[in-house]
């Protein structure tokens, strides 16, 4: 290692150490506009080239190495260097984007294209506040690759950009369709003369049955206690209505006190009170939770749709993974016991100043086309957020079920996005709410004390940039 890498991590190191919105401070992530032409690669545009691509400019893609893996990423490049074969593409895949990219941000040579995802991801808030991604809107004004007479934005799912807007810029592309839910064994149910409960009085019964058949009703990740914050979220959305989530994404004073979240905590509670829960979950990671989970050991475990993707090598044949929606506390609530959490999820980034943003922005064009988001639904059995990208190919059990809950769901599905503005709220501070609540350690209310005074922790600090959410 030489002086310069070795320098190059020690600032790193500490700016890791620093709160999170000034992750990137004292940077000069000026948004690319001080760049001069010399530093960048760019090619003529033409309708063959809409990006301004230079053809033999070399690719720097790093990609999240999760759920999802690194084959689909290097299928997309192999799709790009089809296109531009003089191209070099380099690839590196990691479970620790954060620390292997800061040292790349803080002296200004950032990857083309960055998966910015994990637990280790970069603050998007810091990223959005230091002008350090560049603007999609190109991207999206640009042609299909391969779906005539449509710009890249037409087809796109719902949702897609606005999740990814901040202050109505698309700086961040969410490349998959995720819908969050809780999952079972259709096998385990199907053997044991079991039903899925639609109300939450239904779901407590079959939980005293589960229990009183010696295997546990629910377990979780204790380590990333955040992942049981989304069902008790749901449930209150799905009680109280979509204001619910925006009152929350936009920091407003008790939020989280709302009469819907106290009774959606209340009825959570019955599932750490009644003892619904594996032992030792408050010690198990997501991978041995829902490792537990598929041998057996616990009937429900709360994911997004990536689930069956990540626990392929462990899933015993004819397992059968579903996914479903929260119950429903009752005939009050404001939208169906079908209504789901769907959104666009795994983000990926052009960094402001990559040397090649116009190949990061074509790269993005590849995994937008038909072709590419087909082949990574093959590879990784879930849903991109491209349209049609599901026609003619054959899904695995679980996806099957995450489709057909989507398209129950409808325009009844719902989403928040605080996690995205503010990431150390969800990340840190609900995180830490969950594992004291879901551990039997505070009550309800106190639950939601604690989630509403990290709000507003996050509201009063004005080193944190605010995101406004429209109702």
């Amino acid at each position: 290692m030489n002086r310069r890498e070795i320098l190059r991590r020690t600032v790193a190191a500490s700016l890791l150490a620093t709160p999170a919105a000034g992750l990137l401070a004292g940077c000069a992530t000026s948004g690319g506009g001080d760049k001069k032409d010399t530093d960048t690669y760019k090619g003529t545009k033409s309708e063959q080239n809409p990006l301004g691509v230079k053809e033999d400019a070399p690719l720097d893609v790093v990609i999240f190495n999760g759920g999802f893996g690194e084959e689909y990423a290097k299928a997309h490049e192999a799709m790009y260097k089809e296109k531009y074969p003089k191209a070099e593409i380099k690839h590196a895949a990691t479970q620790e984007i954060g620390k292997a990219l800061q040292p790349r941000f803080v002296d200004g040579s950032p990857p083309d294209v960055v998966n910015n995802s994990g637990k280790d991801q970069i603050d998007f808030n810091g990223l959005v506040s230091q002008n350090a991604i560049a603007d999609l809107s190109e991207l999206l004004d640009a042609p299909s690759l391969d779906i005539p007479g449509k710009k890249v934005r037409d087809t796109l799912l719902p949702g897609t950009v606005e999740v990814g807007s901040y202050d109505g810029k698309f700086l961040v592309l969410n490349y998959t369709y995720t819908a969050y839910g809780i999952w079972y064994s259709t096998k385990l149910f199907a053997d044991r003369g079991w039903q899925y409960g639609k109300t939450w009085d239904d779901h407590i019964a079959l939980c005293k049955q589960i229990k009183a058949a010696g295997i546990a009703p629910w377990t979780y990740p204790g380590v990333h206690p955040r992942y049981m914050s989304w069902p008790v979220i749901s449930t209150a959305i799905k009680f109280g209505g979509p204001s619910v989530a925006v009152a929350i994404d936009n920091l407003e004073p008790n939020a989280w006190k709302s009469d819907a979240m106290k009774a959606a905590a209340d009825a959570w509670y019955q599932i750490v009170k009644d003892k619904y829960i594996l032992d030792g979950s408050a010690g198990l990671d997501h991978i041995q939770s829902q490792t537990a989970w598929s041998q057996g050991k616990a009937a429900f475990v709360s994911c997004g749709s990536w689930l069956e993707n990540e626990q392929a090598k462990v899933t015993p044949a004819g397992f059968n993974m579903t996914v479903v929606p929260t119950p429903s506390l009752g005939a009050g609530d404001k939208l169906p016991f079908e209504a789901i959490r769907g959104t666009a999820g795994e983000p990926f980034i052009v960094p402001a100043k990559a040397k090649n943003v116009a190949g990061g922005l074509e790269y993005m064009r590849v995994m937008l086309s038909k072709k590419g988001a087909q082949d990574f639904t093959k590879k990784v059995s879930s849903l991109p957020v491209v349209a049609g990208a599901t026609e003619g190919v054959e899904l695995p059990f679980g996806l099957t079920t995450v489709s057909k809950a989507l398209d129950a769901s409808g325009s009844n599905g719902f989403n928040w996005v605080y996690n995205n503005f503010y990431r150390k709220l969800e990340r840190e501070l609900v995180d830490a709410a969950c594992g004291e609540f879901f551990g039997g350690r505070i009550s309800p209310a106190e639950f939601l004390d604690q989630c509403q005074k990290g709000a507003d922790q996050i509201a009063q600090d004005s080193s944190i940039k605010k995101y406004k959410r429209a109702a």
